[in-house]
């Protein structure tokens, strides 16, 4: 899940280094914690927390398919 996280995150930003993903599980859910530049988090987040929606959308999809929970936050 980590590196499908860094994967998208790093196509939408300007920065791709700097670009971060901190994986902590607890029991059988997961909280991704993804770093980017400031001056990138409004491209990760975009217009009303679409972008947002979106990345979050396919990692529970491909949660689902493990039978894990997966939590995404953006700073």
């Amino acid at each position: 899940m980590k590196e499908l996280v860094e994967i998208m995150a790093k196509a939408l930003v300007s920065n791709p280094d700097q670009v971060t993903v901190v994986e902590n599980t607890v029991g059988d859910e997961t909280t991704l914690l993804l770093s980017v530049d400031p001056a990138d988090v409004g491209k990760v987040i975009g217009k009303q927390g679409r972008i947002a929606k979106a990345l979050r959308a396919v990692l529970k999809a491909a949660a689902s398919r493990k039978n894990v929970k997966v939590i995404l936050d953006i700073q």
